[in-house]
Parts: C-alpha cells; sequence; structure tokens
C-alpha cells in the first residue's frame, strides 16, 4: 500500500489496514456448516417477518448487506420481493446460491465488499442488515450510511439487528478509539439505543426494540441479546 496519505480514500485505507483483514476470516467462518451457530438456521429474522407481514411496509425491490446464508433473502424472495444480496464471503455466498436453487428462488447474491460494488441508486424500497453494521470499523460507518442513503429511494425503509452493548452473545462496550489502539473489534461492537439514534440521525426512527427471543421450534430465529431498528429515509 502506497505509505504517503494523499486523498480520503488513502486514509480510509490506512485506517482499514490496522485491523484484520476480513474476507479471509468469513470465508473461514462460513466453509463449515455443521458449526452450532444459531444464523446458520435457515429462518428469517422475526423483527424482519413483522415488518413485512404486520407492518406491511413495501419491499418490493431489496438490497440485504451481509447477507450471509441467505436466509433473510430467501424469505424476502418468497414474499415476491426483488432481491439484491451482498456478502463478503464467497463461502456464505455459495451457500445462499445453493439454498435459493433447492428452493427454486431468484435472488441475485454477490460477492464482494459493500463499499466498492455499485447498486443503482434511489431504486431500492427496503435495505436490510442482520448483523453486518456491528462487524463495520467506526471509520466506515459514513460509507456505510451513505451506502444504505444512496440505495433507498425516498421514503424508503431501512432495518437492521446488531449487537446490545455488553450482550450475551457479543457487542463489545469498547470506545471508538479503542478500536484503533488495540487494532481490532473484539468480535463486534456493541451498541446502545441512544449510540444507534445519533449514528443513523438522518434517518426517522420508527422502531427500536430488543429481538424478541425465538424458540427452535419457532418458524423464525431470534434472540434477546440483539437490538431490531427500522429507519426510514427522510
Amino acid at each position: 500500500m502506497n505509505e504517503t496519505i494523499r486523498t480520503h480514500d488513502d486514509l480510509l485505507q490506512m485506517l482499514d489496514a490496522l485491523l484484520r483483514e476480513p474476507t479471509a476470516f468469513w470465508d473461514g467462518f462460513y466453509a463449515d456448516r455443521t458449526k452450532r451457530i444459531p444464523f446458520f438456521v435457515d429462518k428469517p429474522d422475526e423483527n424482519l417477518v413483522r415488518y413485512v407481514e404486520q407492518l406491511e411496509i413495501p419491499v418490493n425491490r431489496v438490497l440485504e448487506l451481509g447477507s450471509g446464508p441467505g436466509r433473510n433473502a430467501l424469505y424476502l424472495a418468497e414474499h415476491g420481493s426483488q432481491v439484491d444480496a451482498v456478502d463478503l464471503a464467497k463461502t456464505s455466498v455459495d451457500w445462499a446460491n445453493e439454498r435459493a436453487r433447492e428452493r427454486q428462488l431468484n435472488v441475485s447474491f454477490r460477492q464482494g465488499n459493500l463499499f466498492e460494488l455499485p447498486f443503482e441508486q434511489g431504486s431500492y424500497d427496503f435495505v436490510y442488515d442482520s448483523g453486518c453494521f456491528h462487524h463495520i470499523a467506526p471509520h466506515r460507518r459514513h460509507d456505510y450510511i451513505r451506502v444504505v442513503s444512496d440505495a433507498l429511494r425516498p421514503g424508503g425503509c431501512f432495518a437492521l439487528t446488531c449487537f446490545v452493548e455488553g450482550g450475551q452473545y457479543g457487542g463489545s462496550d469498547m470506545t471508538d478509539w479503542d478500536v484503533y489502539r488495540e487494532r481490532s473489534l473484539n468480535g463486534g461492537l456493541g451498541f446502545t439505543e441512544e449510540k444507534l439514534r445519533s449514528i443513523f440521525d438522518t434517518f426517522e426512527v420508527l422502531d427500536i426494540r430488543l429481538m424478541q427471543e425465538a424458540a427452535p421450534t419457532d418458524s423464525v430465529f431470534g434472540l434477546s441479546g440483539l437490538w431490531t431498528a427500522l429507519f426510514r429515509k427522510k
């Protein structure tokens, strides 16, 4: 990498380089499908089901960020959505495509960095993120918000699930400064409701609550150690 910082992009790349290179980690993470990882189950998030089936938010065209093995994207496709889904790991995209073929569903799964892939601006009714945002370093939050805002049409909705600060499933309570002092996200950053409202203050807040716990026999996925949040583009 060029060690002379000439542009804002150079600065971002320098800060990226301080942290673990994520692609290899996530490829390895999804390579073993037998691991007892809660979100490996093929069930949609309970909050997503509520948004679609109870709140009836528009989901005609959807962009999912950090789609993993595709459980939420496939649920949306089953409900008539045209879904573009992106994940950093090739292993997770391969798994998601296998699930889509088994269920004869058409989802555009793409492997790549969400900050580098092109998206059609202003064309999505809904942007969804289940567990990606808490792995985004502080210096990339502005870019993350830009990606979401640019993708959404006016009045479109954005929703996420993320770690509760100090929660039982993860959620480091380290400060943004500590991320760079320790050169680590410590498995994923945790947030409070106040932090989420502050970070996404350019959006209208529709709902922030803890995810509802779901039983193994339920048709939805739910862990109470996660936040769910729903926003609307102003």
